[in-house]
């Protein structure tokens, strides 16, 4: 198929069906959102959410759209905006990939550096006291709020979830990790509509406090918030599995040495919880599991694929535990 926009080429992303030796109890499908245009699975938010606000009246040619963001939707919604001509404005903070923040850079009109901590330890909440500053001193701004904007749910309801659904026949459980919130109710939401049956498992980090974990130093993005999203009020859990973040680590490197998948740390977090999920147990008829890359690996590079990063990280996780 020839395109004449790269953004006409988000979502309908190819599914794999992945043969692990640990896991032959069960039929594993993966949605590779690596493959959408800027990398991951934000850009079906971007795209829908922008164009829904735009249709909608909501924003105009010269509103600032603004987002607090370090990752994936803040590149996805820098080039998405870029593209059709609309002023983005991205608040992020020092924890930053250089890679992120060079794309975002690049792409967005302005962007904002929050490097003050907030109670938490982390920069959200002071990353959002910024974007509420910004809101005030500019009248036609659109503040996105992915984390409890329903738009951003909307958008993996009817794109991601719908897919599956196509794509798919009796899904039996479904794998998604959760920061924002948006893609898993979305995503739960279509999947309990079409199959009421099938479980949705969320997949959080340790050091999260998504689902009441206590909150502590996290090192790999993509996963888990200091916060808890509004949007998940509205998403269809039936369990919860935390993972630590030197899993994250290890099952990302398994994929690229052992499947060829060179994906980013969420899916090494899914990738571990599906194996920790489904160890041991047998069925009388293999399972349809479900899950998403997320992202792809090079944004990760210096982190969780890079040997002298990986030798220091775990070294400070050993000391913490010895004390």
């Amino acid at each position: 198929m020839i395109y004449n926009n790269i953004f006409h080429m988000v979502g309908n992303t190819p599914t794999l069906n992945l043969n692990v030796e640990q896991l032959e109890n069960i039929n594993l499908f993966i949605k590779m959102e690596s493959l959408n245009p800027t990398g991951s699975v934000k850009d079906r938010a971007a795209k829908y959410l922008i164009d829904k606000i735009y249709n909608d009246g909501l924003i105009n040619k010269d509103t600032i759209i603004i987002e607090s963001t370090s990752g994936n939707f803040g590149i996805a919604l820098s080039a998405y905006c870029k593209s059709r001509g609309l002023k983005f404005y991205c608040v992020i903070d020092p924890l930053i990939s250089e890679v992120n923040e060079m794309l975002i850079r690049k792409l967005s009109t302005e962007v904002i550096k929050v490097n003050e901590r907030d109670e938490n330890g982390a920069y959200l909440l002071n990353r959002i006291k910024k974007v509420k500053e910004i809101k005030e001193q500019f009248p036609n701004s659109y503040w996105v709020n992915q984390y409890a904007n329903q738009h951003n749910s909307d958008a993996y309801y009817h794109t991601l979830g719908t897919e599956m659904c196509n794509e798919i026949e009796n899904i039996d459980y479904v794998f998604a990790g959760v920061s924002s919130g948006g893609t898993i109710t979305g995503l739960s939401q279509k999947i309990k509509e079409v199959y009421p049956n099938a479980k949705v498992i969320a997949v959080d980090i340790v050091g999260s406090v998504i689902f009441g974990g206590k909150s502590k130093k996290r090192h790999i993005p993509g996963i888990g918030s200091s916060r808890v999203p509004e949007i998940l009020n509205f998403a269809f859990i039936d369990d919860v599995i935390a993972i630590d973040e030197t899993e994250v680590v290890k099952e990302c490197n398994n994929l690229l040495l052992q499947h060829n998948i060179f994906a980013g740390g969420s899916s090494g977090a899914v990738f571990s919880a599906i194996k920790k999920y489904f160890n041991g147990k047998s069925f009388s008829k293999k399972p349809n599991v479900v899950t998403l890359f997320a992202d792809r690996g090079d944004r990760y590079a210096n982190t969780v694929y890079n040997e002298q990063w990986c030798e220091k990280f775990i070294n400070e996780i050993e000391t913490i535990k010895n004390n």
